[in-house]
Protein backbone atom coordinates (compact mmCIF):
# COMPACT_ATOMS: atom_id res chain seq x y z
CA UNK A 1 0.00 0.00 0.00
CA UNK A 2 1.23 3.82 -0.90
CA UNK A 3 2.43 5.76 1.75
CA UNK A 4 1.17 8.73 -0.07
CA UNK A 5 -2.10 10.58 1.75
CA UNK A 6 -5.04 9.69 -0.17
CA UNK A 7 -5.73 13.70 -1.35
CA UNK A 8 -2.61 13.02 -3.34
CA UNK A 9 -3.58 9.78 -4.65
CA UNK A 10 -6.55 11.18 -5.90
CA UNK A 11 -5.05 14.26 -7.21
CA UNK A 12 -2.39 12.06 -9.54
CA UNK A 13 -4.79 10.08 -11.08
CA UNK A 14 -7.72 12.17 -11.53
CA UNK A 15 -6.40 13.83 -14.80
CA UNK A 16 -5.85 10.10 -16.24
CA UNK A 17 -9.44 9.36 -15.68
CA UNK A 18 -10.72 12.61 -17.68
CA UNK A 19 -8.07 12.26 -20.59
CA UNK A 20 -9.68 9.20 -22.27
CA UNK A 21 -12.93 10.38 -22.78
CA UNK A 22 -11.64 14.02 -23.84
CA UNK A 23 -9.71 12.18 -26.43
CA UNK A 24 -13.00 10.22 -27.60
CA UNK A 25 -14.56 13.32 -27.31
CA UNK A 26 -12.14 15.66 -29.40
CA UNK A 27 -12.15 11.86 -32.14
CA UNK A 28 -16.19 12.00 -32.90
CA UNK A 29 -16.56 15.75 -33.02
CA UNK A 30 -13.89 14.95 -36.17
CA UNK A 31 -15.48 12.07 -37.34
CA UNK A 32 -17.17 13.66 -40.14
CA UNK A 33 -14.77 15.74 -41.73
CA UNK A 34 -12.38 12.76 -41.80
CA UNK A 35 -15.46 11.06 -44.06
CA UNK A 36 -16.10 13.69 -46.00
CA UNK A 37 -12.03 13.65 -46.77
CA UNK A 38 -11.71 10.16 -47.70
CA UNK A 39 -15.62 10.78 -50.03
CA UNK A 40 -13.70 13.27 -51.75
CA UNK A 41 -10.27 11.20 -52.09
CA UNK A 42 -12.40 8.79 -53.94
CA UNK A 43 -14.76 10.64 -55.96
CA UNK A 44 -12.04 12.21 -57.14
CA UNK A 45 -10.08 8.78 -57.87
CA UNK A 46 -12.76 6.78 -59.05
CA UNK A 47 -15.90 8.69 -59.94
CA UNK A 48 -19.63 8.96 -58.03
CA UNK A 49 -21.24 6.06 -59.42
CA UNK A 50 -17.95 3.56 -58.90
CA UNK A 51 -17.47 4.77 -55.34
CA UNK A 52 -19.18 2.38 -52.25
CA UNK A 53 -19.77 3.70 -48.88
CA UNK A 54 -17.70 0.69 -47.77
CA UNK A 55 -14.95 2.16 -49.37
CA UNK A 56 -15.60 5.26 -47.37
CA UNK A 57 -15.95 3.76 -44.12
CA UNK A 58 -12.60 1.67 -45.14
CA UNK A 59 -10.43 5.34 -46.62
CA UNK A 60 -11.66 6.91 -43.35
CA UNK A 61 -11.24 4.17 -40.46
CA UNK A 62 -14.70 4.11 -39.12
CA UNK A 63 -17.44 1.36 -39.27
CA UNK A 64 -20.04 1.27 -42.29
CA UNK A 65 -22.45 1.77 -38.99
CA UNK A 66 -20.89 4.95 -38.16
CA UNK A 67 -21.03 6.26 -41.51
CA UNK A 68 -24.51 6.04 -41.78
CA UNK A 69 -25.07 8.14 -38.77
CA UNK A 70 -23.78 11.11 -40.29
CA UNK A 71 -24.47 10.23 -43.78
CA UNK A 72 -27.44 8.01 -44.48
CA UNK A 73 -27.36 8.44 -48.07
CA UNK A 74 -24.22 8.82 -50.92
CA UNK A 75 -26.02 11.87 -52.24
CA UNK A 76 -26.15 13.30 -48.59
CA UNK A 77 -22.25 12.33 -48.34
CA UNK A 78 -22.08 14.07 -51.76
CA UNK A 79 -23.95 17.27 -50.80
CA UNK A 80 -21.60 17.92 -47.31
CA UNK A 81 -18.25 17.35 -49.63
CA UNK A 82 -19.53 19.67 -52.18
CA UNK A 83 -20.34 22.30 -49.46
CA UNK A 84 -16.86 21.52 -47.84
CA UNK A 85 -15.14 22.17 -50.71
CA UNK A 86 -16.84 25.32 -51.58
CA UNK A 87 -17.40 26.53 -48.14
CA UNK A 88 -14.03 28.57 -48.16
CA UNK A 89 -13.92 29.96 -51.68
CA UNK A 90 -17.84 30.95 -50.96
CA UNK A 91 -16.86 32.66 -48.46
CA UNK A 92 -13.74 34.66 -49.93
CA UNK A 93 -16.33 35.40 -52.95
CA UNK A 94 -18.86 36.68 -50.52
CA UNK A 95 -15.86 39.05 -48.37
CA UNK A 96 -14.75 40.24 -51.88
CA UNK A 97 -18.18 41.44 -52.93
CA UNK A 98 -19.77 42.02 -49.44
CA UNK A 99 -19.99 46.15 -50.06
CA UNK A 100 -22.31 46.16 -52.88
CA UNK A 101 -21.34 49.87 -53.06
CA UNK A 102 -17.88 49.46 -54.31
CA UNK A 103 -17.41 50.12 -58.30
CA UNK A 104 -17.37 46.88 -60.22
CA UNK A 105 -14.87 47.26 -61.92
CA UNK A 106 -12.70 47.08 -58.45
CA UNK A 107 -14.58 44.19 -57.59
CA UNK A 108 -14.93 42.03 -60.89
CA UNK A 109 -10.66 41.80 -60.89
CA UNK A 110 -10.48 40.63 -57.46
CA UNK A 111 -13.27 38.18 -58.21
CA UNK A 112 -11.64 36.66 -60.95
CA UNK A 113 -8.60 36.52 -59.77
CA UNK A 114 -9.74 34.23 -57.20
CA UNK A 115 -11.86 31.93 -59.35
CA UNK A 116 -8.09 31.45 -61.13
CA UNK A 117 -6.99 30.29 -57.55
CA UNK A 118 -10.03 27.25 -57.83
CA UNK A 119 -7.19 25.73 -60.16
CA UNK A 120 -5.26 24.26 -56.73
CA UNK A 121 -8.05 23.35 -55.06
CA UNK A 122 -10.61 19.96 -55.56
CA UNK A 123 -12.75 22.19 -57.05
CA UNK A 124 -12.09 21.20 -61.09
CA UNK A 125 -11.61 17.07 -60.33
CA UNK A 126 -15.27 17.88 -58.73
CA UNK A 127 -16.43 19.78 -62.04
CA UNK A 128 -15.29 16.86 -63.99
CA UNK A 129 -16.70 13.78 -62.23
CA UNK A 130 -20.12 16.09 -62.58
CA UNK A 131 -19.74 16.86 -66.36
CA UNK A 132 -19.23 12.68 -66.72
CA UNK A 133 -21.56 11.53 -64.18
CA UNK A 134 -24.44 14.15 -63.97
CA UNK A 135 -26.83 12.46 -66.50
CA UNK A 136 -26.57 8.72 -64.45
CA UNK A 137 -26.80 11.17 -60.98
CA UNK A 138 -29.33 14.34 -61.99
CA UNK A 139 -29.23 14.49 -57.79
CA UNK A 140 -25.82 15.94 -58.12
CA UNK A 141 -26.20 18.32 -60.57
CA UNK A 142 -28.63 19.68 -58.34
CA UNK A 143 -26.48 19.54 -55.25
CA UNK A 144 -23.74 21.12 -57.46
CA UNK A 145 -26.42 24.03 -58.48
CA UNK A 146 -27.84 24.24 -54.93
CA UNK A 147 -24.74 24.33 -52.97
CA UNK A 148 -22.33 25.92 -55.43
CA UNK A 149 -23.68 27.84 -58.97
CA UNK A 150 -26.95 29.48 -57.40
CA UNK A 151 -24.50 31.13 -54.78
CA UNK A 152 -22.18 32.12 -56.95
CA UNK A 153 -24.69 33.27 -59.59
CA UNK A 154 -26.80 35.18 -57.32
CA UNK A 155 -23.73 37.23 -55.62
CA UNK A 156 -22.54 38.46 -58.90
CA UNK A 157 -26.00 39.02 -60.76
CA UNK A 158 -26.64 41.64 -57.67
CA UNK A 159 -22.98 42.70 -58.40
CA UNK A 160 -24.12 43.78 -61.92
CA UNK A 161 -27.63 44.66 -61.00
CA UNK A 162 -26.59 47.23 -58.34
CA UNK A 163 -24.07 48.74 -60.74
CA UNK A 164 -26.62 48.79 -63.58
CA UNK A 165 -28.84 51.23 -61.01
CA UNK A 166 -25.44 53.60 -60.16
CA UNK A 167 -25.37 53.49 -64.27
CA UNK A 168 -21.94 52.20 -64.15
CA UNK A 169 -23.00 49.05 -66.85
CA UNK A 170 -24.77 48.87 -69.84
CA UNK A 171 -28.63 47.35 -69.82
CA UNK A 172 -29.06 43.69 -70.03
CA UNK A 173 -30.07 40.68 -68.28
CA UNK A 174 -28.18 40.85 -64.84
CA UNK A 175 -27.72 36.74 -64.94
CA UNK A 176 -26.63 36.59 -68.31
CA UNK A 177 -24.04 39.33 -67.84
CA UNK A 178 -22.94 37.28 -64.72
CA UNK A 179 -22.78 34.71 -66.94
CA UNK A 180 -20.08 36.57 -69.19
CA UNK A 181 -17.99 37.38 -66.18
CA UNK A 182 -17.12 34.28 -65.20
CA UNK A 183 -17.90 31.95 -67.83
CA UNK A 184 -14.48 31.85 -69.41
CA UNK A 185 -12.77 31.14 -65.76
CA UNK A 186 -14.41 28.12 -65.38
CA UNK A 187 -14.09 27.45 -69.26
CA UNK A 188 -10.26 27.72 -68.61
CA UNK A 189 -10.51 25.56 -65.24
CA UNK A 190 -12.07 22.61 -67.39
CA UNK A 191 -10.14 22.72 -69.81
CA UNK A 192 -6.42 22.65 -67.66
CA UNK A 193 -8.49 19.63 -66.05
CA UNK A 194 -9.79 17.65 -68.98
CA UNK A 195 -6.63 18.46 -70.89
CA UNK A 196 -3.94 18.36 -68.33
CA UNK A 197 -2.64 15.06 -69.00
CA UNK A 198 -2.28 15.86 -72.82
CA UNK A 199 0.29 18.17 -74.99
CA UNK A 200 -2.31 21.12 -75.01
CA UNK A 201 -1.21 24.43 -73.67
CA UNK A 202 -2.55 24.73 -70.86
CA UNK A 203 -3.60 28.60 -69.93
CA UNK A 204 -2.53 30.46 -67.08
CA UNK A 205 -5.86 31.44 -65.08
CA UNK A 206 -4.23 34.28 -63.55
CA UNK A 207 -3.10 35.89 -66.39
CA UNK A 208 -6.67 34.85 -68.12
CA UNK A 209 -8.29 36.86 -65.02
CA UNK A 210 -6.48 40.03 -65.43
CA UNK A 211 -6.99 39.62 -69.44
CA UNK A 212 -10.67 38.78 -69.55
CA UNK A 213 -11.46 41.49 -66.68
CA UNK A 214 -10.27 43.65 -68.46
CA UNK A 215 -12.03 43.47 -71.49
CA UNK A 216 -15.14 42.27 -70.07
CA UNK A 217 -15.21 45.61 -67.99
CA UNK A 218 -14.21 47.45 -70.89
CA UNK A 219 -17.38 45.85 -73.19
CA UNK A 220 -20.06 46.46 -70.32
CA UNK A 221 -18.52 50.09 -69.24
CA UNK A 222 -21.58 52.60 -69.92
CA UNK A 223 -19.81 55.12 -71.77
CA UNK A 224 -21.94 57.73 -70.31
CA UNK A 225 -21.12 56.87 -66.32
CA UNK A 226 -19.73 59.51 -64.80
CA UNK A 227 -18.56 58.51 -60.89
CA UNK A 228 -19.55 61.07 -58.61
CA UNK A 229 -17.09 63.46 -57.16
Amino acid sequence: MSDKPESELVETTSPMKNTAPRRRQRRKEARPSEIIDAALELFVEHGFGATRMDDVARRAGVAKGTLFVYFPTKQDLFRAAAQTVTAVNLDRLQQIAANLDRPINEVVPALLAHAASLADTRVPALIRMLISEARQFPDLAQVWHDEVVSEVLGLLSALVQKAQMRGELIAGDPQLLAFSIIGPMFSGIIFREVLRDTDARLPDLHRLAAQHAEIVMRGLHNPRYAPKA
